[in-house]
């Protein structure tokens, strides 16, 4: 049964790199480069944009060298009046009881508009970044005890103390309560522990980027987890799309997008696509370095994407509602007048056939 429906887009400090907008749309498939600034009128218009384009919900994603993102989150929500806005937050960059602070803090300052989407960081190398050289094993094991403290500090009245493995509190006790107008942590990872904490203590589950059935399996386990604790969740899927006025349109676009991408990656340029903490990742998964790698990961940014129409790549996301998804986060160029008439053709035709949630 389909569940009601929650559109998500994102907001970036700065804008995506290239001197054109053909060329951002291009490098929005690319891995993202370690440097990033911080544009206050960049981040203001985008959330309006979103906001304006029928969105109801954006993401701010997080890397140990890109600006705050609780900062880029309070300056988008206070550029809206009614998009929400979920800040990623990498557990052990801070500690549970501060950062239960912050979302707080924020959820109040916006009218129940801010949420967290906890992570615990898939690449060694940037974590380490930050200072933190734990294992992902122990990392997980650090985040069970951090979201417990997490969601104690959220919610309980009355002071308390813990004696942990990596964490110990004295007469730790909350000021102030968030008051959110829909759900306020969200967790992914696909592992059986990532699982694991999602069905204990979030709100919401990102699901991994997986063909259909392989989806509907992990939303079951997802599901599953949580009834283990008497808990419910709800479902999010990162959408990739590249979408034009037809369908033939859309795969020459790709087509463009993909030969734009690997043109602008490739010779003098290519140290610094390279210096990514996506293809980190795939380095400490066993992938060479070196241009194949990006070439590799701008074919499978885009072999992975939703192409078509607006009506075609609607319908495709309707497989994906039917599944169980509730939260559905578009991740599409939109550099041009045009890009934002498409998203929000996009937005229509979901919205003409599926139920959207009401805050």
């Amino acid at each position: 049964m389909e569940t009601e429906l929650d559109l998500r887009g994102g907001v970036r400090a700065a804008p995506v790199p290239g001197d054109t907008p053909e060329e951002r749309q291009a490098l929005r498939f690319a891995p993202a480069p370690r440097e990033r600034d911080a544009d206050p009128e960049f981040v203001a218009r985008t959330a309006r944009e979103n906001e304006e384009d029928g969105l109801d919900s954006a993401l701010v994603t997080q890397s140990s060298s890109w600006p705050d993102p609780w900062l880029v989150a309070s300056w988008a929500l206070a550029a809206t009046s009614r998009l929400r806005v979920a800040v990623a937050h990498r557990v052990g960059t801070t500690a549970p009881t501060a950062a239960a602070r912050s979302l707080a803090t924020l959820d109040r300052l916006s009218g129940g508009r801010a949420a967290a989407h906890v992570i615990v960081g898939s690449s060694d190398a940037d974590v380490a970044r930050d200072g933190d050289t734990l294992p992902k094993t122990a990392r997980y094991r650090r985040a069970a005890e951090y979201l417990d403290l997490f969601h104690r500090t959220l919610t309980s009245p009355e002071g308390f103390d813990h004696d942990g493995e990596f964490y110990t509190v004295r007469g730790a006790r909350a000021g102030l309560f968030p008051r959110p107008r829909a759900e306020l942590l969200s967790f992914g990872g696909s592992s059986p522990e990532g699982v694991a904490l999602a069905g204990r203590y979030a709100d919401v589950y990102a699901v991994s980027p997986l063909p259909l059935i392989a989806t509907r399996r992990a939303i079951a386990g997802a599901h599953a987890a949580a009834s283990a604790h008497g808990r419910s969740l709800r479902i999010w899927r990162h959408v990739t799309v590249v979408t034009a006025p037809t369908d033939a349109e859309a795969q020459q676009r790709a087509r463009r997008i993909r030969r734009d991408a690997l043109r602008l990656t490739s010779g003098p340029a290519a140290a610094r696509w390279l210096d990514t903490v996506e293809l980190d990742r795939d380095r400490e998964r066993g992938r060479s370095p070196g241009p194949d790698q990006l070439a590799a990961y701008v074919s499978r940014a885009l072999a992975g994407a939703f192409v078509g129409s607006p009506a075609t790549v609607a319908a495709r996301i309707g497989w994906l509602r039917a599944a169980g998804v509730g939260v559905i986060q578009l991740d599409m160029p939109v550099e041009t007048p045009e890009d934002r008439d498409l998203r929000r053709s996009l937005v229509a035709h979901l919205r003409a056939t599926h139920t959207r949630r009401g805050w």
